[in-house]
């Protein structure tokens, strides 16, 4: 059975209510928002693989916050649904982000989902091989880390330095999240290797320098 983590942000209870009782028999662990705003504050405390996100919603609506999340989470997947969307709809919002888009009846009482299309979509968005470049993963990795999710960004970290190892800034955060963990000799190796592939990198330096000489400091994830 599944067990990842699936957000569901919508203003119809009876919409949200419906996708949880789809998805929860089948192990997924499910969270739930009625806007944008309040889904934001969710993610700030806990962790999620998935969002399903309604396009129309109050105080902020679906294509503004798959912005947010995208800029603030792009670790996270996000499928959106919406009643009232169009193809050139649906083609923004894969352009902006998300990783799919589905069609939600217009009259949900009368016309509820289809909801194993709903589970298929689900189960293929989180199969689905991220995309996610260098420079994405490197900031998923410091988000994870200021949010102090040390093990997901050491993951994220690790990735982006399997994506391009040829630069320093990567292993540079891998150094300063082992050093918050309490690693410090494996830190002190990724600054010296940070500083091997560029001399002249002065955050690398500048770790190496404080955590050689002050025991006690901490660096901070910029």
């Amino acid at each position: 059975m599944a067990n990842e983590r699936i957000l569901i942000v919508d203003d119809e209870k009876n919409v949200r209510l419906t996708l949880a009782q789809s998805l929860e028999p089948v192990g997924y662990h499910i969270s739930t928002a009625t806007n944008g705003e309040e889904a934001l504050r969710l993610l700030e405390e806990d962790t999620f693989d998935l969002i399903l996100s309604d396009l129309k919603m109050p105080k902020m609506d679906g294509m503004e916050f798959l912005h947010r999340v995208v800029d603030l989470h792009p670790e996270i997947r996000v499928v959106i649904i919406s009643a009232y969307g169009t193809v050139s709809t649906a083609v923004e919002a894969m352009k902006s982000g998300a990783t799919d888009f589905v069609q939600k009846p217009i009259n949900f009482l009368q016309k509820p989902f289809n909801l194993n299309e709903i589970r298929e979509v689900v189960h293929d968005a989180l199969e689905r091989e991220a995309t996610l470049n260098y420079d994405a993963l490197l900031e998923a990795a410091r988000h994870c880390a200021q949010q102090h999710k040390l093990e997901q960004a050491i993951v994220f970290a690790k990735q982006a330095v399997g994506t391009d190892p040829a630069r320093p800034d990567a292993l540079n955060l891998l150094g300063e999240i082992e050093e918050v963990s309490g690693d410090r000799l494996e830190a002190l190796k990724k600054y010296r290797a940070a500083i091997d592939l560029d001399p002249t990198y002065q955050p690398a330096q500048q770790n190496l320098a404080r955590a050689t000489t002050n025991l006690r400091s901490r660096p901070h994830f910029a």
